[in-house]
């Protein structure tokens, strides 16, 4: 959604600017729990109730977070509530998560496998990712027994995919054409 995206990014910008390399990994760590508290339906119905106050919701947001909130993602999110934009808040996490990982030179990796990975075998797969792709890597593995085998890597929009279902897919393309 390219107008989410276009709200959020002055917000993750601005608060990129503003954090200026401090912290800035905590501070991602906060606004993305942040941004799934503000993904939940029920905080969104809370919160566009003409009865509830802008205060009432920070309040709600604040004592739902993990941990005590920075001053500057307080700021964030009390501007992000007052412009009514609390919809873009997982977006504007995800901004500025990219923002910080571009800035260190990491890149997010989402590692679906078919099977579980033991800790040998995800360092010795980070290793090799990170080779190809030319840049440190922070990888997350999910789960999915649909590909049978092998695995499926998505770096930023990259997709690398040795899975056995893109294979069968592609030997199912090829024999039908």
């Amino acid at each position: 959604m390219a107008e989410l995206a276009t709200i959020a990014r002055p917000y993750a910008e601005a608060l990129f600017k503003a954090v200026g390399g401090d912290d800035a990994k905590s501070l991602a760590d906060q606004l993305d729990s942040l941004g799934q508290v503000a993904a939940e339906p029920q905080l969104r119905q809370f919160a566009d109730s003409p009865k509830i106050s802008a205060t009432q919701v920070f309040d709600l947001m604040a004592g739902v977070a993990s941990t005590a909130l920075s001053p500057k993602i307080a700021n964030l999110l009390r501007a992000v509530i007052d412009n009514g934009r609390l919809g873009a808040l997982p977006e504007v996490a995800a901004q500025f998560r990219a923002l910080v990982n571009a800035s260190a030179g990491v890149s997010d990796a989402v590692i679906v496998s078919a099977f579980p990975l033991d800790a040998a075998q995800l360092a010795d797969t980070v290793a090799t990712l990170e080779k190809r792709f030319g840049r440190k890597l922070n990888a997350s593995v999910q789960i999915d027994e649909s590909l049978i085998g092998g695995i499926r890597v998505a770096v930023g929009d990259e997709v690398l995919d040795t899975s056995v279902k893109a294979r069968l897919e592609q030997m199912k393309v090829a024999l039908s054409a």
